[in-house]
């Protein structure tokens, strides 16, 4: 490993969070339960911002500043029903906020690369057919290039 290791949680506002319908319990910091039953597969649950507009928003950067220099892996920690599943969207934007590339991640474990002129991004949790699911956090760490994932993730 190279670099540093950040942990993303799903903190209690409600901006960018699917709410029609939802059902949302803050068990602890890291443990959100999340139920709907109707809601379709591809929308959009909660997002999470490297760059905001406090004023505009009302919310802080969630994310770590990261480049397109490195590359990272990413490790999710949410227990969904067996047969159920979420999909986490990577949009990468250049300085003047135009989308400069994205990444989707469907494992647990996966590795990354950011475009060469990202800015800022954020990170969609997206429905994959989920109904209730247990979010714990979501890990972002900075790795050697080609370096294989650990054993046991």
């Amino acid at each position: 490993m190279t670099g540093e290791k950040w942990r993303i949680y799903w903190r209690e506002h409600s901006s960018d969070t699917y709410l029609y319908g939802s059902e949302i319990w803050y068990h602890k910091k890291n443990d959100v339960e999340f139920k709907n039953l109707l809601m379709p597969p591809g929308t959009v649950i909660k997002q999470w911002y490297s760059k905001t507009n406090y004023q505009m928003q009302r919310i802080e950067p969630a994310l770590p500043m990261i480049d397109g220099e490195s590359e990272y892996r990413m490790t999710v920690h949410i227990g969904c029903q067996e047969g159920e599943a979420w999909i986490i969207r990577l949009v990468f934007y250049d300085k003047y906020d135009i989308e400069a590339g994205s990444a989707t991640i469907r494992d647990k474990v996966m590795d990354f690369q950011c475009p060469l002129k990202t800015y800022s991004y954020r990170m969609q949790l997206i429905n994959g057919g989920m109904t209730h699911f247990h979010f714990h956090s979501i890990e972002i760490e900075e790795i050697a290039a080609g370096e294989e994932p650990e054993a046991g993730k």
